[in-house]
């Protein structure tokens, strides 16, 4: 069922906004990795902040991750339980692809976006801080993991429309590097 004539240029304006947003997030791997090399630093000659770096690096890696699985999922470069799968003829595993997210996924992200919709929003409007350390920004961490549910719905909802948004897999069979659309 891909995307009707009205729906289709909604669904690939989706797929460029997630994509870009997607491209711009992996710059987060940066500052990420500064922050989890500068804490033995910090905390053995400085003998301070090293408690901020590990706090600020858990909500940027929080970030990166949320953006990260979408674009695996986009990719199909996660894992993912192909042992029998590969076997199928392409057909088969065309709709696989395109339904499967439809069928598996997107209702546990959308159950995860109803029911986490709550105490994320309190935590955000409450500015909750590290338990620990009292640090700011945890909050962060509770809006990625909602963030993260939302990415993956609306990647469900591209393949769903059938948008060729997938690249093929490096590793794919030469019939299959059409992409799996």
């Amino acid at each position: 069922m891909p995307a009707g004539p009205r729906s289709r240029p909604f669904v690939v304006a989706l797929s460029a906004v997630l994509d870009r947003a997607t491209r711009i997030g992996a710059w987060l791997v940066l500052p990420l990795a500064l922050l989890l090399f500068a804490q033995w630093p910090l905390r053995d000659a400085v003998g301070a902040w090293s408690r901020q770096a590990n706090d600020i690096a858990q909500w940027v890696f929080a970030l990166y991750v949320a953006l990260a699985l979408r674009e695996a999922t986009r990719q199909r470069t996660h894992m993912a339980a192909g042992l029998f799968v590969a076997r199928y003829p392409l057909r088969w595993r065309q709709r696989i692809a395109r339904f499967g997210e439809a069928i598996c996924v997107l209702p546990w992200a959308v159950f995860v976006l109803v029911a986490g919709a709550v105490p994320t929003w309190q935590s955000v409007v409450g500015l909750e801080a590290f338990p620990d350390t009292y640090n700011p920004l945890y909050f962060v961490i509770r809006a990625s993991a909602w963030l993260l549910a939302l990415l993956v719905a609306l990647q469900a909802i591209v393949d769903l429309a059938g948008e060729p948004a997938t690249a093929p897999r490096p590793d794919a069979d030469p019939e299959d590097r059409e992409g799996l659309r």
